[in-house]
């Protein structure tokens, strides 16, 4: 049975809506080359455009003349098109226009290519270094509708868990690095000696919060360089601060929660930023210190005020350990307002607890309409804490309560767990785990609870993608895409850093990191649909922003 996923992206459900401005984006065009002839273009179909929607494609033949229409009809039926008139060793710019009753309407955003002699399903930003990359952040820098990239480099992690030998000194730096949407180097940013080189210490955020139509950046700093001899930072300043899209320079601070209440370096090295909408209008940052004992979260409005305050001390000590390895957000319980998922309990938009599993420390994470008939949204969680039972299981996302879970002992589920709409065998969306440090079982259920396979089939990292023509997810792991079945669809090359909807139609784009180059797998598949673009379904942009903190779980469509 097909998973109903036309009527979520297209905001056909009847539910409490969100009111805020949304974020302005252009048509979003890719053009790919298939072969030395033809050239696959897509491109983004937009939360205002009508039902009725057509478009049509126009080329340029670079340094020979003006745009020329290469359809006969304007396209109906979807947001991609084939030019089979190119010529082999040729560039080309294309652009859409929309076309609406009688009309034609310029929409801003084109694409490049040149025709290569075979399929090529990428583009590439060229590096201004030959570096690797951490973390890439994604949004629209200087308010032209494309969206730009803010790179954290280089590829190193430094964990603050305290085992003898576990330990690594810092061997240089974090730096941010922001491109353009068309690869042009913008600034740096270096985050210093008072940032270690790792996930828990260097959270940053790319988000619009102060509604000025550009993303600012958001990131932790400290001062000058407070290293102790084996390079752990203990002691000195920390901050919140904000930078200046246009040119990293800095716009403001503030200081960052307190190391104070922590028993030690582990406890206190685990920082995070997030983004939400506590009111239904406004974007908020989300600060917040803490994930195995105390957690401390700060909401901050758009000048960056505290709205609200909560940790886990006195009558809310029982949350204390329960925190996740990403933060969660998403309207919840459908009042058009965001909460928080923090760990394997949840805060309201206002602060308060919502509701509490008692299940610990969870690596990993999904919100999304799992199960067929449940109302309103579940959680897919994947339990690190050693747990009796229920250490992979679903949650009811508005009152936690836990509707099913795997019935025997687990030792440490992984974080990069998954979950996503593979087959058509069963309804609803299948979630994918397994154990690590110490065990060795694996889960795949689908929605309703029943486990399909207790085998490796896809080790501990794997990411779900939509890429070719239908509804069905396909899998990227250990640089293939592939399908449920196991045939193989493409191979891909460098580290995954994310899977985002950022160009082209609604499919999805895989984004790697090879020395010196950010490349951007885009589809080059024509599909006979025509869906809103997922970076405007509001569940999947949050969960897009918040692929620069924690662990980096894949975006999940929302009703809305």
């Amino acid at each position: 049975m097909k998973r109903i996923l036309t009527s979520l992206i297209c905001v056909c459900l009847t539910l409490a809506s969100f009111t805020q401005v949304p974020e302005k984006l252009d048509r979003g065009v890719v053009a790919l080359t298939v072969d030395q002839n033809s050239v696959y273009v897509g491109w983004r179909l937009l939360l205002d455009d009508p039902v009725d929607a057509g478009f049509n494609v126009y080329r340029q033949d670079i340094g020979i003349g003006e745009y020329e229409k290469v359809n006969a009809e304007p396209v109906k039926g979807s947001t991609n098109y084939l030019d089979t008139g190119t010529l082999p060793g040729h560039g080309y710019h294309y652009k859409i226009t929309l076309v609406k009753g009688s009309g034609e309407h310029e929409s801003p955003g084109e694409a490049y290519v040149f025709t290569l002699s075979g399929n090529q399903p990428y583009y590439s930003i060229k590096l201004r270094d030959e570096v690797t990359l951490k973390r890439v952040g994604i949004g629209d820098l200087d308010a032209d509708g494309a969206l730009d990239f803010v790179i954290q480099h280089p590829d190193f992690n430094v964990d603050p868990y305290y085992r003898p030998g576990y330990w690594k000194r810092s061997p240089s730096s974090y730096k941010l690095d922001a491109y353009s949407s068309k690869g042009e180097f913008l600034w740096r940013h270096d985050m210093g000696w008072s940032i270690e080189t790792g996930t828990w210490y260097s959270p940053y955020m790319l988000f619009d919060v102060d509604q000025d139509g550009k993303a600012e950046v958001y990131a932790k700093a400290g001062e000058a360089d407070p290293r102790e001899i084996d390079g752990h930072v203990m002691r000195g300043p920390e901050y919140l601060i904000k930078l200046d899209p246009a040119n990293g320079k800095l716009l403001k601070k503030l200081d960052w929660i307190p190391r104070t209440d922590y028993e030690s370096y582990n406890y206190w090295s685990r920082n995070f930023l997030s983004v939400a909408y506590l009111d239904g209008i406004n974007p908020s940052l989300i600060m917040q210190r803490g994930t195995y004992t105390v957690i401390k979260t700060v909401a901050l409005n758009q000048d960056l005020q505290p709205i609200w305050k909560w940790e886990s001390t006195g009558k809310d000590d029982k949350y204390k350990g329960q925190g996740g390895h990403a933060l969660m957000t998403g309207d919840i319980d459908l009042d058009g307002k965001d909460e928080l998922v923090i760990g394997t309990f949840a805060l309201d938009d206002d602060g308060r607890p919502m509701w509490y599993t008692g299940l610990g420390h969870n690596d990993g994470g999904y919100i999304a309409d799992i199960i067929p008939g449940n109302p309103g949204y579940e959680i897919f969680y994947a339990v690190e804490s050693r747990s009796p039972k229920n250490g992979v299981c679903v949650v009811d996302a508005k009152t936690g309560k836990i509707i099913w879970g795997y019935e025997g002992s687990t030792v440490h589920v992984h974080g990069q767990a998954m979950i996503g709409n593979f087959t058509d065998e069963y309804p609803g969306i299948e979630c994918y785990a397994g154990e690590a440090k110490g065990g060795d079982k694996f889960f795949l259920y689908n929605a309703q609870g029943e486990r399909l396979s207790d085998k490796n089939l896809w080790g501990l990292s794997p990411r779900a993608v939509w890429w070719d023509a239908d509804d069905l997810k396909e899998i990227c792991y250990q640089g293939k895409i592939i399908e449920y079945d196991g045939s193989e669809v493409m191979k891909i090359d460098g580290k995954l850093l994310i899977v985002a909807d950022i160009i082209g139609d609604w499919r999805e784009e895989i984004i790697t990191s090879l020395p010196g180059e950010l490349r951007i797998y885009s589809t080059n598949t024509l599909a006979n649909s025509k869906k809103i673009c997922l970076m405007q379904n509001h569940l999947y942009r949050m969960s897009v922003a918040d692929a620069t903190m924690g662990y980096y779980n894949s975006p999940q469509v929302g009703f809305k």
